[in-house]
């Protein structure tokens, strides 16, 4: 009996020697850590191998430390293992130190015995007729089972809150592996106590090794994972049908019996039942997927039908299963979003985007066919935001839009282009210019408290060129639309060639201008002013562009296209710096001539007005009253308060504001009272030849003398005869310029004519 215990046991730990390999080998996360604790149960397994199977007190010894000290190592690695597999931290890494201590201390102890003889002693006895040596155990001996237990009991204690607070999913492998410490536990205990020679309980530590070894790693809770994922597709929302190879059907979740309104004793009637209300579809077929349209009550649902195959470990097919989906709220969720992506959201017109493939696609449909791009613009719309409110605006595009969508003819698309413009494809034999036009020379907006005038103008396109791109079309037709953006009697404007020209044109110029500027291509040209004797006091900044090809270019050629792009700040910052310089030298020389600079509107938007002039009066150490500020009452006409209060500022530190060109807008005479202006400059317009029955005489001299009783300075322009000049001088005007004086010319020039001190 004790040889074959021996034996057993013998090849127990060469099994959990083998597992251990297998762990290692594994490549799984617990692998590393089961193989070491593998390793460590082998231990005092062998060593009681070695008591059982020899009678020698020296072997029988040797095979008594491996045993004791083993045990050591086994609690250790059992600790270390629980650690890992239930996933615990230790508090401190203080604590972990002091208890492998612990451990290390009971092994130095227990090597120590041969010299104290404070553990154990091996004492002789019989055993089914063979020597046997057997531990009696010392003081040395109560601290190493001390040690052991209680770490144990730390140990059970882990796996014990594992199993209470873990799903249940894990609840079986943590159950298994705290009953085998137990029973493992229970029965080494009922060794020491029973006082039997030969401890069998090492058999448990084997069997405890390979129970770590499949629960650790190899182990899943199929019965528990079974029930669980038959709740899941009990529960989920599609109707879900198992079929046998017979076609017969076996199971259907919640979903599938309130589908085909079968009981559970209806199982049965799942096939018949499917292919009554969706039809037979694909038969022979294993796998197939299709969406199909059911009509219920409640209206139309939007079904994803799918059969797949049932299919065991051996590859074999045991049957089928079949999925129905309601799909119908996703499918109108996508459409719902693939609508908003295509549509305006104020509107319900095409956005830009769409409008453009959709363009691409009508062209695209009828080659032969000749079509038109329109581009609708509605006018100051900003101006409509500002004084009806944004309520009213939005209201104001989708009155538009309406109109836009109205009176289409077939074949043509229409769509937001964004903001306040619109864009249109239609065939050209559908675009009728004249009834256009006569709806939009009186396209009222009446949202029931306010009506308005709106003033749309149209771009028109003639498709000729179908290989350019979709978005050049449409710019085409804006272009031109903007050729007459601030008409109001012109309603309509088509796209020619010139105007592509005037782009390219105004793009060479935008693109010219930064280099101009830095070799000097740029320059201020001096136009005189004069007071009543005809003595020149100063002179009107205006730039000229000496182009090195194309010679003077006039302000009228360049100009525009930098107010409209904004790039008239960067020229008029050029200008009042090269003025200053000027004054500077004039000012060193005894000179005490002004220069007069323009301001433009888009100034306010890109400059600190108010300060770059402070600053460069202040850098070059001129008589501020020798730089004057020349606006015109658009620079107001946005954001008034806000230029007033810088015109207010520049006022009070020391320049002359005059304003240009007065008595030819709407509301110069309105905003004078308001305005700190130093000079009226008149023009000179009121005085032409087309003055019927001198009216016009009778403006300029009311004006003449409104700005005199103001205290402010009269200065008429375009002076160009003698005879202006006199009745000016009659009126009682102060300033005059005009080609009558001189012509803008030159710094040299100038300088060289009027004797500028020297």
């Amino acid at each position: 009996m004790r040889l074959i215990f021996g034996i057993a046991l013998l090849l127990l730990a060469a099994i959990v020697g083998i597992c251990s390999v297998i762990a290692k080998r594994s490549g799984k996360p617990m692998g590393p850590t089961a193989c070491i604790m593998l390793l460590c149960l082998i231990l005092p397994m062998i060593g009681n191998a070695v008591i059982i199977l020899s009678g020698d007190r020296l072997i029988s010894t040797i095979g008594a430390y491996t045993y004791y000290l083993g045990m050591d190592f086994a609690i250790a690695g059992m600790l270390h293992f629980t650690v890992t597999y239930c996933r615990i931290k230790w508090p401190s890494a203080l604590m972990r130190n002091l208890i492998y201590a612990v451990f290390l201390a009971d092994v130095i102890q227990l090597l120590l015995n041969p010299v104290y003889h404070h553990a154990f002693e091996l004492i002789p006895v019989q055993v089914d007729g063979f020597d046997y040596y057997k531990l009696n155990p010392f003081l040395g001996q109560t601290f190493h089972r001390v040690v052991d237990y209680g770490i144990l009991a730390g140990i059970i204690a882990i796996l014990t809150v594992k199993v209470i607070r873990s799903p249940r999913l894990q609840t079986e492998r943590y159950s298994v592996i705290l009953i085998s410490s137990l029973l493992v536990t229970a029965w080494e205990t009922a060794y020491i106590f029973s006082g039997t020679p030969i401890d069998r309980s090492m058999l448990g530590f084997g069997v405890f090794g390979l129970l770590i070894f499949y629960f650790s790693l190899y182990y899943r809770p199929m019965r528990l994972l079974d029930r669980m994922l038959g709740g899941v597709v009990s529960e989920q929302q599609d109707a879900i049908f198992f079929f046998d190879a017979n076609q017969k059907c076996l199971w259907m979740n919640r979903a599938g019996h309130e589908l085909l309104g079968l009981t559970e004793e209806e199982t049965e009637k799942a096939g018949n039942e499917l292919s009554r209300k969706f039809g037979n579809r694909h038969p022979g077929e294993e796998s197939w997927s299709d969406q199909v349209i059911l009509e219920t009550e409640d209206g139309e649902h939007i079904c994803q039908l799918s059969k797949r195959p049932l299919i065991d470990n051996r590859r074999r097919v045991n049957g089928f299963y079949i999925s129905v989906r309601d799909d119908t709220d996703e499918q109108r969720e996508m459409e719902r979003q693939l609508y908003n992506a295509r549509h305006d959201q104020l509107t319900g017109l095409y956005n830009r985007d769409y409008l453009y493939e959709r363009t691409k696609e009508l062209l695209a449909g009828y080659p032969d066919e000749e079509f038109l791009v329109v581009y609708a613009d509605i006018s100051n719309f900003k101006m409509i935001n500002d004084i009806y409110g944004y309520a009213f605006g939005d209201f104001a595009l989708q009155r538009v839009a309406s109109w836009v969508e109205e009176d289409l003819p077939e074949r043509s698309v229409c769509g937001r282009l964004g903001g306040d413009t619109f864009g249109v494809c239609l065939p050209a034999r559908g675009f009728n210019q004249q009834r256009v036009e006569a709806k939009l020379e009186d396209f009222l907006v009446n949202d029931g408290t306010s009506t308005h005038h709106l003033l749309i103008h149209l771009g028109v396109y003639r498709i000729t060129d179908r290989e350019i791109d979709i978005s050049v079309m449409y710019d085409r037709a804006h272009m031109a639309v903007s050729t007459i953006k601030d008409q109001v009697h012109i309603i309509t404007a088509w796209y020619d060639e010139s105007m592509r020209e005037q782009v390219l044109r105004n793009r060479q110029i935008t693109n010219e201008l930064k280099d101009a500027l830095v070799n000097g291509q740029i320059r201020p040209w001096l136009q005189p002013i004069v007071d009543r004797d005809g003595k020149t006091i100063g002179a009107e900044a205006l730039v000229r562009w000496i182009h090195p090809i194309e010679g003077v270019r006039p302000p009228e050629s360049f100009i525009p296209v930098l107010e409209r792009n904004g790039m008239i700040a960067d020229l008029d910052l050029f200008i009042w710096r090269s003025c200053c310089r000027i004054l500077q030298r004039w000012q060193e020389k005894g000179d005490s001539r002004f220069i007069s600079v323009n301001i433009s509107p888009k100034d306010f938007q890109f400059l600190d007005v108010g300060g770059e002039l402070k600053n460069m009066v202040q850098e070059y150490g001129i008589d501020v009253k020798k730089l004057r500020i020349e606006i015109t009452e658009t620079v107001m006409m946005s954001n008034a308060d806000k230029r007033m209060e810088i015109l207010n500022e520049l006022r009070e530190f020391g320049f002359i504001i005059e304003m240009d060109d007065f008595g030819s807008g709407y509301s110069s005479l309105n905003m004078l009272k308001d305005m700190p202006v130093d000079v009226l400059k008149i023009d000179m317009a009121f005085l032409r030849k087309t003055d019927s029955g001198g009216r016009g005489q009778t403006i300029v001299r009311e004006i003449i003398t409104l700005a005199r009783e103001l205290g402010i300075t009269s200065l008429t322009e375009g002076v160009e005869t003698e005879e202006q000049y006199g009745k000016l001088l009659d009126m009682g005007c102060q300033l005059y310029q005009g080609y009558y004086f001189a012509k803008p010319m030159p710094l040299e020039e100038f300088e060289k004519q009027y004797g500028v001190a020297g």
